[in-house]
């Protein structure tokens, strides 16, 4: 008998998810909820929210699922992993108290500081006047960021002072981003080259995988407002062998070993988000998922079946375990709705979806998307996650776009230049 394996979320990382657990000989169920049109492919689908904490246990218990496989962070933030493994059930993510990592800023700032794991210098605000009198004396640039969870879009770099008493301003005093921002945490801008390093951790030890990196901002060359991502690639070029090494051993381990030594054991996947300036590695921040988009790229190039690193993940026994990778690159342009970060329609009919498929090496990952009288139309920001596999990230960021201009809705928009750092 395979394993019966229940996936929560219904995004472009859970597609890609659902994607490779589906491929594994390992499992003979997989059910998604909520699932997208795209996962529908590949998982039986179940009409449950991702919140619903209750009625996600309720599911896995009657169904006798071997192991429950978390996406979202929102979840993970609601105690999931708590309730499910309070009944015995396997689960693929980290505690309540582990989430924290993701879920308060704060308390990520806090342990890094208490455990001198490098990060940048910072202060944290609940009143919006003592955070305005310390930014004057830091003077710009300077972040201010929201302690809680903001869908990736609560942290905000400030070029000059203004800039920063106005990110104060949206975020404590009109309440852009709700209680999320009921703490500030107010940070030194770190120079270098922004890369992502996500490993899986079972509590103690630390499988990495191969290096990432994204683009946040919505306009091509790095522009415009933040979202929660644009377009990713791996490898990263900026992320060599030696220096994943020692972000292992100066920044993934420490932390681990922190989590444990304070009594909230870290299992899951943990993303670090790192600076690199020269040899200088720094903590940008954590989160406590799969990143997405780089979820998609790095599941393409991941040649291991991931079943036994997540079952290994939620039992504790990554010993001795190393992932498989394509030398080959993935790139992964996202196809977002008109208006994204901003509010977008929904509803707008997608065409080309099958003609895309065609191409070689390519895998179009739905997010935002849903099916409406057999149509599938956008019901989200980020829509597709149009991901190419190449000899090089020129060649994976060529087929990636051959799949893109194959794909349209209404007003539908896309970066031109994700992987433009490793191309150049």
């Amino acid at each position: 008998m395979g394993m019966k394996v229940l996936l929560i979320g219904g995004g472009g990382r859970e597609h890609a998810l659902a994607w490779k657990i589906a491929r594994s000989p390992l499992v003979s169920r997989l059910w998604c909820a909520p699932g997208n049109p795209g996962i529908k492919a590949l998982a039986e689908c179940v009409p449950i929210g991702v919140e619903e904490v209750e009625a996600l246990t309720h599911f896995a218990d009657e169904h006798r699922v071997d192991l429950v496989v978390v996406g979202p962070e929102t979840p993970l933030t609601l105690g999931l992993s708590d309730a499910l493994r309070a009944r015995g059930i396997a689960v693929f993510g980290p505690s309540r108290a582990a989430a924290a990592l993701e879920g308060s800023k704060v308390f990520m700032k806090d342990l890094l500081a208490r455990h001198a794991i490098p990060t940048a210098p910072y202060r944290t605000f609940r009143d919006a006047e003592a955070a305005r009198a310390w930014i004057r004396t830091q003077g710009a640039p300077i972040v201010v960021k929201t302690s809680g969870l903001a869908a990736g879009k609560g942290a905000i770099v400030c070029a000059t002072l203004e800039e920063a008493m106005e990110a104060v301003e949206r975020i404590m005093v009109q309440r852009e981003f709700g209680t999320a921002g009921d703490e500030v945490v107010v940070e030194g801008f770190l120079r270098g080259e922004e890369a992502s390093l996500l490993a899986f951790v079972d509590g103690e030890r630390v499988v990495p995988l191969a290096g990432a990196q994204d683009h946040k901002a919505i306009f091509d060359g790095d522009r415009g407002p933040n979202t929660g991502g644009m377009g990713a690639y791996s490898p990263a070029p900026c992320l060599t062998p030696a220096l994943t090494r020692r972000a292992v051993e100066e920044i993934l381990l420490p932390t681990v070993r922190a989590m444990a030594a304070e009594g909230y054991p870290y299992r899951g996947i943990l993303y670090a988000g790192l600076m690199i300036d020269g040899e200088a590695l720094r903590v940008l921040e954590f989160n406590v998922r799969f990143g997405d988009p780089e979820c998609q790229p790095l599941l393409m190039r991941m040649q291991s079946d991931i079943m036994p690193f997540l079952l290994a993940c939620a039992n504790g026994s990554l010993e001795g375990m190393q992932v498989e990778w394509d030398e080959r690159a993935a790139l992964c342009v996202v196809m977002a709705a008109r208006g994204y970060p901003g509010s977008s329609p929904k509803g707008d009919a997608i065409t080309g979806l099958e003609a895309a498929a065609l191409l070689p090496d390519v895998q179009v990952f739905h997010a935002g998307t849903r099916e409406e009288n057999g149509v599938v139309v956008t019901s989200g920001g980020r829509v597709l996650g149009v991901t190419a596999l190449g000899h090089g990230v020129a060649e994976a960021q060529r087929r990636a776009y051959e799949a893109v201009e194959r794909i349209a809705w209404e007003g539908a928009q896309f970066r031109r230049d994700i992987g433009y750092r490793a191309v150049a």
